[in-house]
């Protein structure tokens, strides 16, 4: 791997310059020899790290601890070596792509449109692009599946036909397959710039739109999943594992990355690059959109089990908050004072008030996780258990107001705080109906069950 420089997470700490690093996602704690020590001290200046590095480095990326500097990647590719080396396929039902390609090969599978789709022969893409229809509705995975068995080139790119971007933008994510283990790498998804509710909504707090920092994919993760809106893929790596999952209507593309990364491959997120994607233009197709995505978590949790579980936290986080629901705030309290310290006595090579700032931390975001649980995944349950006790309709409107208004405070959108509110409420009514609607039809709660964990895992001895 011929990366020279890396950037540090948001979530790195080495306290005091010693010889801990506390990184990653999910957060784990690692153990530096002296020889490490210098090595993320280099990369802490933003200095290429001294050799040998390249274990320590590794076991930082793939903790998801540092990330790859794009520029630091060799060369940067020229537009121009885009197309010997890339094809695009987009996956197309009674809409042709957005985008219009300038230079690489476009394969468009028409996934037997109600009426066949048909370039226009005027336009300067029209010599660039390729058009197959298919006799049978066989769903976007099937008609990626069948684009890329036309692919010759050593990279392709999927793309929805909602997205607009120009592909010569993609040029600078083919500098991360430097790295031999990267099988695939996704830019950021914003949508597009329109006007309404909804798409004020959307510029907050789209599904599709996995934030500003870099990061590598992978499940339980910050960065657990992204959208087959745009991704760019190493045509060998995803025939091996045989391509999309065709039975998969919604979903297949969070199973492809997650069966990726289980065949050891990585998968990286590149926010710097940016693609936009059309708004649904009515309340009626953004709540389905939002259901079909619900749908999805049932049969991905029988393919990737304890992946898909609506929090995970240690058991002790989860009885402290479980005591607050229950109206006993105090006994929480005293069971969050009392998981801060066991871990500061747990954790004896960091400071004691680095150790209390990670319990405090942990609990608080854990009673997030908790709330979203009860408004997502829950909400059924919660809306049953409102109707009959005053303390739960407590509970679910503290679990509903508090994270929305929060969020609203930090992001400030172009809505007003009501309406912001409401839709959040709509949005997680939506993907919770989805998911409950899947899990009847698989016949499985896996996608509904908690997780609990104890942090930190394990300790990590790193050494170059």
């Amino acid at each position: 791997m011929s990366v020279g420089r890396f950037s540090l997470d948001s979530s790195y700490r080495r306290p005091n310059n010693g010889c801990v690093v506390i990184a990653g996602s999910p957060l784990r704690l690692f153990t530096l020899s002296e020889a490490g020590r210098h090595v993320v001290a280099a990369i802490e200046r933003g200095d290429t790290p001294p050799q040998p590095h390249q274990r320590l480095t590794d076991r930082l990326l793939d903790a998801g601890a540092l990330h790859p500097q794009l520029a630091a990647f060799g060369d940067r590719p020229e537009v121009g070596s885009l197309s010997p080396s890339l094809t695009i396929v987009v996956p197309a039902f009674n809409q042709l792509p957005t985008f219009r390609p300038t230079v690489c090969r476009t394969i468009v599978v028409d996934d037997a449109s109600s009426c066949p789709l048909t370039a226009q022969p005027d336009e300067p893409a029209a010599a660039l692009i390729e058009l197959h229809r298919l006799a049978v509705n066989v769903g976007p995975g099937g008609a990626r599946n069948a684009g890329l068995a036309l692919v010759h080139t050593e990279f392709v790119a999927f793309i929805d036909t909602d997205v607009d971007i120009d592909e010569t933008a993609l040029a600078p994510l083919l500098a991360h397959f430097d790295d031999p283990r990267v099988a695939l790498v996704a830019p950021r998804i914003r949508p597009a710039q329109a006007a309404g509710c909804l798409a004020a909504y959307e510029r907050r707090h789209s599904p599709l739109d996995r934030g500003v920092e870099p990061g590598r994919i992978a499940p339980t993760t910050r960065v657990g999943f992204v959208p087959a809106a745009v991704i760019v893929c190493r045509t060998a790596a995803v025939r091996d594992i045989g391509g999309f999952d065709a039975s998969l209507r919604f979903g297949e593309d969070v199973d492809l990355v997650w069966r990726l990364v289980a065949a050891g491959h990585r998968c990286r997120y590149e926010p710097s690059v940016v693609a936009g994607h059309q708004v649904r233009p009515t309340m009626g197709s953004w709540w389905r959109q939002r259901v079909g995505y619900g749908s999805s978590a049932a049969p991905l949790a029988r393919r990737h089990p304890g992946a898909l579980a609506p929090f995970r936290m240690s058991g002790w986080s989860a009885a402290g908050w479980a005591s607050v629901a229950a109206g006993f705030p105090v006994a929480g309290m005293a069971i969050g004072a009392g998981t801060a310290v066991a871990l500061a006595r747990k954790l004896r090579s960091i400071p004691v008030t680095e150790s209390l700032r990670l319990a405090g931390l942990g609990n608080l975001y854990a009673g997030r996780l908790v709330a979203s649980a009860i408004t997502r995944a829950w909400w059924p349950i919660a809306f049953a258990l409102a109707v009959c006790s005053r303390r739960a309709r407590r509970a679910v409107a503290l679990a509903v107001l508090v994270p929305a208004l929060i969020d609203w405070h930090q992001q400030r959108p172009d809505l007003h705080p009501a309406r912001y509110v409401a839709l959040r409420v709509l949005d997680d009514a939506a993907y919770g109906a989805g998911l409950w609607q899947g899990a009847w039809r698989q016949r499985s709660v896996a996608a509904l069950l908690p997780s609990f964990e104890p942090w930190p895992p394990r300790r990590d001895a790193t050494n170059p």
